[in-house]
């Protein structure tokens, strides 16, 4: 079962926060009816709050069982008199009432602001599938550990036209439930938040099947690269919808980097870089090595007879966006590049024959100010044109599934709601897709400030 839309709250938490707020009112009701809504009120809490507790609490509901204990404590005499109470002073009674609608309130905007996500279904024709894949590149050196024959391992998540829509839904961050809390767990440990504040992600379910048969015909692909410390699993909602509008998403874990990667034989490669850590030229180069050794192995996959490896776009988020450039540059397979909100870290831009897009949000003063001018003259080394999206009322993360998941905080994830960032992003990458690579026209102008770059200039 579902959460009811706009509360976050199942139907069962919205019975248990119903009779704890009943309970809280009782005691200010006229003492003829007091005590038959103070019992009704009680007995819904307690069969609900067991029920609750059989099922599976989420931590959202915590406040709101304590008040229900307290209240039911605070209404005893009421619900079972037994001798004329002596009355509580008033502002007693005052402050308790605000202290337990406290903790019934906060239920609520818990859940509302670290909910379980519900994913938009994609908009395009074809149904969607995804799958998971891995590869060790024998030829590359593993270099975040000592061992010298440790070589390079990639994780790739596939979301891809599907014959059908019938099947087993995917988890949502992983290819089980357990894992998606795994990842979702490390994933707010590397933003510095509790792990159980994410534990929504590991109860969602996504619109795309599980290893469902492919679509016939041939579709064009794009490979994905997450931010510093990000999971394949960030854009799955940008990915289930390029993939309904006839793409091949394929979206990678970089394991040492993400923030969790969990290999095929169940071994969990945790992150060693930091949000602050000094490295990330070197990593991005790394990521841009990444990409490229999975473009070369797409060609040799189940997938293999689907993919239009003709047509293949580079892409990222942050600092994916930035390896995405990178490896345009070093990689002249890639047709198409798109940068979402990425700094460009390549130590030696140099012109590509790619049409490039950068996504990015508006920066306030004093923040990256060598962004716009970097990405500018890094666009204008585009020998197809160049193109500059700023999206007004986002920011970093708008660019990401984070808008749905995480507490709509404008400097966090941008005022364009929690369907608006990543549904404006997969309208504007896919615009630029079906014009880089399927030649159709374009207008950007329609989603933000636009800036076209001349090739050669910058």
């Amino acid at each position: 079962m579902n959460p009811i839309p706009w509360l976050s709250l199942y139907p069962l938490e919205c019975v248990a926060v119903a009779g704890a707020a009943a309970l809280v009112v009782a005691r200010w009701l006229p003492a003829r009816t007091r005590r038959p809504v103070a019992i009704g009120a009680a007995a819904v809490s307690v069969v609900s709050a067991v029920a609750l507790l059989v099922v599976g609490v989420r931590w959202q509901l915590a406040p709101v069982l304590a008040g229900m204990v307290l209240a039911i404590a605070a209404l005893a005499t009421t619900i079972v008199p037994r001798q004329t109470p002596r009355p509580a002073p008033k502002w007693l009674t005052v402050l308790g009432t605000v202290v337990l609608a406290g903790l019934v309130v906060t239920g609520p905007l818990a859940a509302w602001g670290f909910p379980v996500p519900e994913l938009p279904n994609p908009t395009g024709k074809h149904p969607v599938g995804t799958a998971v894949l891995q590869w060790t590149d024998k030829e590359r050196a593993e270099t975040a550990t000592a061992d010298p024959d440790d070589r390079r391992v990639v994780v790739a998540q596939f979301w891809y036209p599907a014959a059908s829509a019938a099947g087993e839904h995917a988890p949502y961050f992983g290819r089980t439930p357990a894992e998606a809390d795994l990842v979702a767990h490390a994933q707010a440990e590397y933003v510095g938040i509790p792990g159980f504040l994410l534990d929504g992600l590991a109860r969602a379910r996504t619109a795309s099947v599980l290893d469902a048969k492919p679509a016939s015909g041939r579709f064009p692909v794009v490979l994905f690269s997450p931010g510093l410390g990000g999971v394949r699993g960030q854009n799955t909602v940008w990915a289930q919808e390029l993939a309904s509008h006839g793409y091949v998403v394929v979206a990678l874990d970089h394991p040492y980097d993400s923030a969790a990667v969990v290999l095929e034989n169940g071994t969990v490669v945790r992150t060693r870089i930091t949000t602050s850590g000094t490295t990330t030229a070197g990593w991005t180069a790394v990521r841009a090595q990444d990409l490229s050794f999975v473009h070369a192995q797409l060609d040799h996959t189940r997938f293999a007879g689907m993919l239009d490896l003709d047509r293949v776009a580079v892409t990222g988020h942050s600092v994916g966006g930035g390896a995405a450039l990178m490896a345009a540059r070093q990689d002249h397979r890639f047709a198409a590049v798109i940068d979402l909100d990425g700094f460009p870290y390549d130590p030696e831009p140099q012109p590509f024959p790619q049409q490039a897009l950068v996504l990015n949000h508006p920066l306030v003063l004093g923040e990256s100010p060598n962004f716009l001018p970097t990405a500018d003259h890094v666009l204008a080394l585009s020998e197809s044109g160049g193109y500059r999206v700023e999206v007004p009322g986002s920011a970093h993360l708008t660019f990401t599934d984070a808008p749905i998941w995480l507490p709509p905080v404008p400097t966090v994830v941008g005022t364009l709601g929690r369907d608006g960032g990543p549904a404006l992003t997969s309208a504007v990458t896919l615009a630029f897709l079906d014009h880089a690579l399927n030649g159709k026209p374009m207008d950007l102008s329609r989603f933000g400030l636009l800036r076209y770059a001349q090739p050669g200039i910058g």
